[in-house]
């Protein structure tokens, strides 16, 4: 009992301090940089308390970090190379190709295989983390975008359920898009939106060829998935040269006169709170797909674990990343941060919340960013936005994908 409520003593706040060793019995430490918000302060105390207790040879250094200049930070540490810094990491799944970059992160293709279900992950968490036929990513949660919409709206127009195909997406949309009421609010520059439908039509926003990056936007099926985001952004007034932020979109549908919005779902309380009025009027339903058989293909955001490679003790740092993303922990994080567990086997944890149910049914056919550390070049100056704001502005649509996907061939191109 003294041991434990001393390894209760050492949480104080959102991270794991020092307490020095228990009588006789010397800890390892094991060092974990998490980002704000991604757990609670009370998960992270229940977690540690159980790790601690069934790992009694290790002490957990929990270290909160912002995700404001996250990046430069990881890296300084992954290159310090001392074995002083963190072992493991969380960071965003698109960010894995920055840090695997230059062997800096421990290879956990073994762990993953044996012990931690790997053919079961999301694959929008589990292909970034995974550089040829090595993984360094360890999926932890995810988050993706669900419609959110009117029920009183829908029930107001005739529409008794959520539309399940893409065709009838439209069909209710146009419906909805009367009286003074958007249809939808889709902003002209939602490329993350677009990525989707791009990819539910077979093609890519880039793809690697010969050992090269090449933009794709020009392919046919990339261009279907242009057609159906300018067909479905018409029957609303999102603003063509502006993305879903400018203005943020959750004010715009807290307005009052807006039937639906893509986004995540914890957005919905951001409305509720600038409307009060919608409260119990807001329902979820995926992305719909092509067919009825499944739901359309959406950008996977989230996170994933990494160990650096110069670790002091690497069983140490697998056995945490183990504990995280085991069953029941990472089933637990989902329940309690409305998060979808990082495989599709834990989908049922979450059924019971319908916005994260609807998060869910989307996640297992998730897709990431091309895999390449470059990625973060073409974000930078999105040539993809460009590009969608011509084509909703009537521009011809292959001659403009042509265009953006020279600019993304270019940014692609590796630092010699």
């Amino acid at each position: 009992m003294r041991r434990r409520l001393l390894a209760l003593v050492c949480i104080t706040g959102s991270l794991v301090s020092a307490c020095g060793m228990l009588p006789g019995h010397e800890r390892k430490t094991v060092t974990v940089w998490l980002m704000k918000d991604s757990a609670s302060q009370d998960f992270l105390r229940r977690f540690t308390a159980d790790f601690e207790r069934t790992h009694k040879d290790l002490r957990l250094d929990i270290r909160i970090q912002e995700w404001t200049g996250i990046v430069d930070k990881v890296r300084a540490a992954l290159e310090a190379g001392s074995g002083d810094g963190p072992d493991v990491i969380e960071v965003g799944n698109t960010q894995v190709p920055l840090y695997a970059d230059g062997g800096k992160l421990a290879d956990l293709t073994l762990e993953s295989m044996r012990d931690w279900g790997k053919d079961q992950w999301l694959p929008g968490l589990a292909e970034p983390g995974e550089d040829g036929n090595a993984q360094y990513g360890i999926p932890w949660y995810a988050a993706n975008r669900v419609v959110i919409y009117r029920k009183d709206l829908f029930e107001a127009a005739g529409i008794t359920r959520p539309p399940k195909t893409r065709e009838d997406w439209l069909a209710d949309t146009e419906k909805l898009n009367s009286g003074g009421d958007q249809g939808i609010y889709l902003a002209g520059q939602d490329w993350y939106t677009l990525s989707g439908f791009i990819w539910d039509e077979g093609g890519d926003l880039a793809r690697q060829k010969d050992y090269k990056w090449e933009g794709t936007l020009g392919t046919p099926a990339a261009l279907r998935g242009m057609d159906f985001y300018r067909r479905l952004q018409a029957l609303g007034r999102g603003p063509v040269g502006a993305d879903e932020e400018h203005p943020p979109q959750a004010g715009v549908f807290a307005g009052g006169k807006v039937a639906q919005i893509v986004a995540v779902p914890g957005l919905a309380q951001s409305i509720v709170r600038q409307n009060p009025e919608l409260k119990d009027k807001l329902g979820f339903f995926p992305v719909p797909g092509k067919s009825a058989a499944r739901p359309g293909t959406v950008f996977t955001g989230g996170s994933d674990l990494v160990v650096a490679g110069h670790t002091k003790d690497q069983f140490a740092a697998t056995a945490v990343v183990g504990a995280l993303v085991g069953a029941r922990w990472d089933t637990e994080l989902a329940r309690t941060m409305n998060y979808v567990p990082n495989k599709t086997t834990l989908a049922s944890a979450v059924a019971g919340e319908e916005g994260v149910a609807a998060m869910a049914a989307g996640a297992a056919h998730g897709r990431a960013t091309p895999g390449t550390p470059q990625w973060a070049d073409v974000e930078a100056d999105n040539p993809i936005k460009e590009y969608m704001t011509r084509v909703l502005g009537g521009a011809d649509p292959a001659t403009e994908a042509r265009r953006a996907s020279a600019k993304i061939t270019e940014e692609l191109a590796p630092d010699v």
